[in-house]
């Protein structure tokens, strides 16, 4: 085991570098690493503060709108660069954490893609983060395999292709310091990943992709193709080699969908309706009006008004410029001992993809291997044997700015029963993250981040607005702990009540979790 890593040129590893980890963290990747965060760090940082200042007018009762300033853009006549040829047919992609077994079994499931996440499916435990780096490394060599002693993981001929999810602009690796300053969470997974396999996925006819998650604004996709115009120049990578697909996760950015994909037009391939984030979005954004509490996480589905307008207006945008519309995820984990369950969540799962396919999506995501084929049959009884759907204009969709903001929902209500599920998921899910594990399965759903944050800001703005006094979430988080004392429950509740039931709304819940985990 090598101890702490100090160097001469203001990088410093503040944690121990051991086994593989060395083959990644090399001076000359830290180097590079460091120099996207001296060049892009400060934006960022003004991006971030940008945020703040928007979140105190929407506070004061400023809503969005689409821009005055960018109008040409949305109505000019432009598209973006075409994909690669790889990245033309993602018609099922499966999404999960970076763990070795997770990798194999993922780029085997049958799916055209595999999103790698450093996000909101991983722990950024400093383990986590730099053995995946090493587990994606070398799945792009072909090499990754796994002996578990019981059973052997190997990659199968036709693995998925691999698209990567650095962090959020928001969150820091505290781990490694740049002239004294904890780097960027992006900027570190995204630097060590295209620095060691930019070129080496180029040779393999595959290409640096990536996943950008909950970005703002258009502003902030600037940033970002600066990064990888430095990232190209700086690595010697053909220009628009790296290809990304933006997450709309973000109310705000959903104003904003042209003028992020003209931001990215070298470089990005598509834009996808992260739902989940979409509507802890929407609560965090419109927290303080009364007028805009939404009932229980069970009845927020994607036929309701609001929703349908995103994922249309996402569709007819992505679909006029020339790139993929990706559809949500489909999250429910099969029981192989309840099939009566299954045949339920199954039709489910089944009846949403349809939806995505005759809106016109070209393609979506799943989180279990299991539901690949079903997801996969929906979409190819559209597709047939065209790559996807992108020269379906959606003319018919016009989407104004109340549409996406008006945020009633037909017979919703709060309910005693709402509360419990969100306090037992989102104390269940903090406890597994603390252990490391970012995606887990609960009540037969696979569980991150995302849907953690609905838990814990529907509680927030529920007992904000008197739906519940604080109080009454204490009795019913103390019904739903275990009393064994057993895991790291105690601190999972918390660090619940700290993100739940404080006055002021704690942003995102993974920033003060980051300080219980290594």
């Amino acid at each position: 085991m090598s101890t702490t890593t100090h160097t001469t040129k203001g990088i410093d590893v503040q944690a121990p570098v051991v086994g593989r980890g060395a083959e990644l963290l090399t001076p000359q990747a830290l180097a590079f690493v460091a120099e996207l965060q001296r060049r892009f760090g400060p934006e960022r940082q003004r991006l971030l503060a940008a945020r703040v200042e928007r979140q105190a007018r929407l506070d004061v009762g400023e809503l969005p709108d689409f821009l005055a300033e960018t109008r040409e853009v949305r109505e000019g006549d432009w598209r973006v660069a075409q994909a690669p040829p790889d990245l033309q047919d993602r018609r099922v992609e499966i999404t999960g954490p970076v763990d070795r077994k997770m990798v194999i079994n993922a780029l085997n499931s049958g799916a055209r893609v595999f999103m790698a996440d450093f996000e909101d499916a991983n722990s950024p435990t400093w383990a986590n983060n730099v053995d995946g780096q090493v587990n994606l490394r070398d799945a792009v060599d072909g090499t990754i395999s796994l002996d578990t002693g019981k059973k052997t993981y190997e990659l199968g001929e036709s693995p998925a292709v691999l698209v990567v999810r650095p962090r959020g602009w928001h969150l820091s690796e505290r781990h490694v310091l740049v002239d004294g300053e904890p780097v960027a969470g992006s900027l570190f997974d995204f630097g060590l990943y295209v620095f060691h396999n930019g070129a080496r996925a180029l040779e393999r006819g595959t290409g640096p992709y990536f996943y950008l998650p909950k970005l703002e604004s258009h502003l902030e996709a600037r940033l970002w193709n600066d990064v990888f115009d430095c990232a190209e120049e700086e690595l010697g990578l053909p220009k628009g080699s790296i290809k990304a697909t933006v997450l709309i996760e973000t109310v705000l950015a959903a104003f904003e969908m042209d003028e992020i994909l003209y931001e990215l037009r070298d470089h990005i391939v598509g834009l996808n309706a992260g739902r989940w984030d979409y509507l802890f979005s929407l609560i965090k954004k419109f927290r303080s009006g009364s007028e805009t509490i939404l009932p229980d996480r069970a009845q927020l589905t994607m036929t309701t008004p609001f929703m349908r307008a995103y994922t249309e207006l996402l569709v007819k945008t992505c679909h006029r410029r020339g790139v993929h519309a990706m559809g949500g995820m489909a999250a429910f984990i099969p029981s192989r001992r309840d099939p009566e369950v299954n045949e339920r969540a199954l039709a489910k799962v089944r009846e949403d993809k349809v939806r995505e396919a005759g809106d016109g999506f070209d393609g979506t995501w799943v989180a279990h291997p299991d539901l690949v084929p079903v997801a996969m049959e929906v979409f190819d009884e559209v597709l047939g044997g065209r790559p996807n759907q992108v020269d379906r204009q959606r003319n018919d969709v016009s989407v104004a700015a109340p549409e996406l903001l008006d945020l009633r929902v037909e017979g919703g209500s709060v309910t005693e029963e709402g509360l419990r599920a969100n306090v037992s998921v989102g104390i269940r899910y903090i406890e597994s993250w603390l252990q490391g594990v970012g995606a887990a399965a609960i009540d037969n759903l696979m569980e991150d981040a995302a849907t953690a944050e609905i838990s814990r800001s529907q509680v927030w703005q529920w007992v904000r607005h008197g739906e519940f006094t604080a109080d009454r979430v204490r009795e019913v988080i103390a019904d739903e702990l275990p009393s064994d004392g057993s895991g790291r429950f105690e601190e999972a509740r918390e660090l619940f009540e700290r993100v739940a039931l404080t006055d002021d709304f704690v942003e995102f819940l993974t920033l003060p979790a980051y300080e219980y985990i290594d």
